[in-house]
């Protein structure tokens, strides 16, 4: 088992040219947040992260969360105080708006920081994450009552926030919640139903827990367009803010998980006596597109989790391929074993968890940056380009980004060979924690048809082709580059084609919701992967420039860069050719998938 040494290096090169730091330091807002200062905020948060949460990461999965008989919930040894220590550090600050004690850096700087503390120890992250959804949502849809009274501590992570969306009987079907929500003549609700999969639902890292619920009043309709939000907190407050009774919210077990055991994943019970008292958050049964304003945000953080677990599985990896030695490399002396990563295989794997981490990073970070450009930006009309972006990317980055976690630890295990299935290595750790991801805020089945049915069609088709142009732009970039660009230009130019030609069999296929559908998940999986090479590819044009090729400005010592290069050429040349035997199961329509009857599955 490896110390986790935070990549510094590679998330300052994404943040400079994939998500442009210095272009956004250059708007009014983040005129403070110049690469310079950036990098050594970054520098010291990756610090704290090694060496305070880093080493509970064994333990915590060790120990586990445990739930006590009078409804409280331990987290492992270490995590409380840990905590205490990130809040005082004013870590979770630093990405928020000002107005409410926030660092007013961009978002795009606060995913850096998010990535170094997810992949430092994710049972830990997921309680700062959740908050940071609850920040979110509050600044957008809460009274100014309700900010003012909440805002400052959640931001600061004194106070934890939840998402309490999903009940036993709905799944992912939001619409058939049944959690009701009764007005009170002192215009509170008393909230009465069970939640399940309520993440830091209960802990003793904060002293007061928001709780955001999704409920039904009695008179609304049906479905998603009878939903609303309330505010719920734990404990109930004083007119001057202090902390008062304990509201009718209690914990009634938490679950025993294949990963991230030291989170604790809660049931939760609202109202077995009188009622939960519940302060409503907009306007009723509005509470749907409220919540979306956490859940959009959320799902870049998940994918964000994928990256930042396949990060330090490859790290483990890397430095027990250095070590261990097993069989003769080819051209080794005779008679003497030779390290694993002088073997053909395992470097293939170690090279394939390196490019597709360095992908994924400039992925998210496009994502997270095209945010802060659809807030910040002057024009409006850039501002909307900008949310159109961040519209498409987001389901790329939360289903590809997760699912690519769970192949890319899943390899770290087979690196370590026999010893990483065996718990004591860790490494297993990190495959374990990765599988909730993909079926964390929208399982990626949901990502697939939300892309395909909502997302392709924004402005008429228009948001997809602009994208599809600027991989285009890219491609011929690359072939008025040096010769040694131009294997990655041949392999860019087939993925868009395929791309391209699966595009449009969607689009032709509108009035076939059926044949969209079953196309939807590995349409996904072509258009993200083409993305993430464009964006590897765009990366080689900037490393390479220093060196004599490409065009652009390249940053770093000439063996970083080369690096650079060669991470980008093995993900375009190596991998991404494979997404071009996509376009057959994409274009088949829902035929094969009902070729036989449900009951003829089991024969």
């Amino acid at each position: 088992m490896t110390d986790y040494r935070p990549p510094l290096a590679d998330i300052a090169f994404a943040l400079e040219h994939a998500g442009g730091l210095s272009d956004l330091a250059g708007l009014p807002e983040y005129a403070h947040a110049t690469p310079d200062v950036v990098n050594d905020l970054l520098a010291e948060a990756g610090r704290f992260f090694a060496e305070t949460v880093a080493p509970l990461n064994r333990s915590g999965d060790l120990e586990g969360a445990v739930h006590n008989a009078d409804g409280s919930v331990t987290t492992p040894a270490g995590f409380a105080a840990a905590y205490r220590a990130f809040v005082a550090a004013g870590w979770a600050t630093v990405a928020f708006e000002p107005g409410y004690g926030g660092g007013g850096f961009p978002w795009l700087v606060g995913i850096a920081l998010q990535e170094m503390l997810n992949a430092a120890n994710l049972a830990f992250s997921l309680c700062p994450m959740l908050t940071q959804g609850s920040v979110d949502l509050l600044e957008a849809h809460g009274s100014e009552e309700q900010k003012a009274r909440y805002l400052p501590k959640l931001i600061t992570g004194e106070w934890t926030g939840t998402m309490c969306l999903t009940e036993p009987q709905a799944g992912s079907d939001v619409g058939a919640v049944s959690t009701r929500a009764v007005r009170q003549p002192d215009s509170t609700y008393r909230i009465t139903g069970t939640k399940i999969f309520i993440t830091y639902g209960e802990h003793d890292l904060a002293k007061q827990t928001v709780h955001l619920v999704l409920a039904r009043t009695p008179d609304a309709p049906a479905g998603t367009k009878g939903i609303s939000l309330f505010l719920v907190p734990k404990f109930l407050m004083d007119d001057d803010g202090a902390l008062g009774a304990r509201n009718d919210v209690t914990c009634v077990s938490i679950e025993h998980k294949l990963g991230i055991k030291a989170s604790p994943t809660c049931v939760m019970s609202f109202g077995d006596a009188d009622g939960a008292v519940g302060y409503l958050i907009g306007d009723e049964n509005r509470g749907m597109a409220c919540m979306f304003t956490m859940m959009n945000q959320a799902r870049l953080s998940v994918g964000l989790e994928g990256l930042a677990l396949a990060e330090r599985s490859y790290e483990q990896a890397l430095a027990f391929a250095a070590e261990r030695r097993q069989g003769r490399a080819v051209g080794a002396p005779a008679g003497e074993s030779s390290p694993i990563i002088e073997h053909p295989d395992v470097r293939r794997m170690l090279l394939t968890m390196r490019a597709t981490c360095d992908a994924m990073r400039r992925l998210v970070y496009l994502n997270a940056a095209s945010i802060d450009r659809a807030r910040r930006l002057p024009d409006a009309a850039d501002r909307e380009r900008a949310s159109e972006l961040v519209a498409l990317l987001t389901p790329l980055t939360k289903a590809w980004c997760t699912d690519m976690g769970v192949e890319l630890t899943s390899l770290g295990v087979q690196i370590h060979g026999g010893v990483g299935f065996c718990e004591e290595t860790g490494s297993a750790q990190h495959f374990r924690d990765a599988r909730i991801a993909p079926i964390y805020e929208g399982t990626n089945g949901i990502q697939a048809i939300d892309l395909v049915l909502r997302k392709l069609p924004l402005r008429e088709g228009g948001v997809i082709k602009d994208h599809l142009a600027a991989i285009g732009a890219t491609v011929d970039e690359l072939g008025a580059a040096g010769p040694e660009l131009h294997p990655m230009q041949a392999a860019l130019g087939a993925a868009l084609a395929a791309t391209t030609e699966a595009t449009e069999w969607l689009a032709d296929h509108h009035d076939r919701p059926d044949d969209q559908l079953a196309g939807a998940t590995p349409y996904l999986r072509l258009l993200a992967t083409t993305t993430a090479a464009w964006l590897e590819a765009r990366t080689a044009l900037v490393a390479s420039a220093p060196l004599g090729t490409g065009t652009g400005t390249g940053t770093g010592d000439a063996e970083f860069l080369q690096a650079k290069v060669a991470n980008a050429r093995f993900f375009c040349e190596q991998l991404l050719p494979a997404v071009v035997g996509l376009v057959p199961a994409i274009t088949a329509g829902a035929a094969p998938l009902f070729a036989i009857d449900a009951n003829a599955l089991s024969l």
